[in-house]
């Protein structure tokens, strides 16, 4: 083998063997970063995320009770979903806590608030999506922002179809807000659509009820 063919098959060795000072200062600033996130992670964010669970659990008993109030700034003991929201931001509770204030402000009648809180949660978990972006549409329809509104009632409808329940009621509201806005053809292939993806739900049994309504109006 040639002195020509034996360096140019060992070219990554070549590289650092050239490039020594270059890769091991690399290598260092890695290990401080690696060790930097991972003391992050341990000392500080977990006690942070365990606080915070902690925090939510009156929160969320007030929640299921729907004492919306309560959820939102605490019983003066126990503090509030805002406090949470505040005090530990980026935890998966803190996350979570955006969904219960979306959802209690719009029980309160604060539109604004739930569109500014629901707008900043999300999650993985499919039904809990597909609800806050259904109450993201209710919100937006309160505030006669129909646009908006059709927008989340559809994404709501068709983000997780598996729930039929979840999904038929949503296209439902967006079928509906179409018919105040006389847009009749629109509700109409809505209602069709439920009544083909989701037959057994009591909207899909009634689908052709509310088609014949809409096709026998003058």
């Amino acid at each position: 083998m040639s002195d020509l063919q034996q360096e140019q098959k060992h070219p990554t060795l070549d590289f650092f063997k050239n490039n020594q000072k270059s890769v091991t200062g690399f290598l260092v600033i890695l290990v401080v970063i690696l060790g930097g996130y991972f003391g992050y992670m341990e000392l500080y964010q977990k006690p942070r995320e365990t606080k915070a669970a902690d925090a939510m659990f009156t929160a969320e008993n007030y929640f299921f009770q729907d004492s919306s109030n309560l959820v939102l700034n605490g019983d003066g003991a126990n503090k509030g979903v805002l406090f949470i929201i505040k005090q530990y931001s980026g935890t998966k509770a803190a996350n979570i806590a955006k969904f219960y204030a979306g959802i209690s402000y719009f029980k309160l009648g604060n539109f604004n608030k739930s569109i500014e809180y629901l707008k900043d949660f999300s999650t993985e978990a499919k039904q809990i999506q597909a609800i806050a972006y259904g109450t993201l549409g209710d919100a937006y329809s309160e505030l006669k922002k129909n646009t908006e509104a059709l927008d989340y009632y559809k994404k709501a409808g068709t983000y997780f179809p598996e729930d039929e329940a979840i999904s038929a009621e949503y296209l439902f509201r967006e079928a509906q807000l179409q018919e105040v806005l006389g847009k009749n053809e629109e509700a109409v292939s809505i209602y069709k659509d439920i009544k083909a993806k989701y037959p057994k739900t009591e909207i899909g049994l009634n689908a052709d009820k509310f088609i014949f309504k809409l096709k026998v109006q003058p």
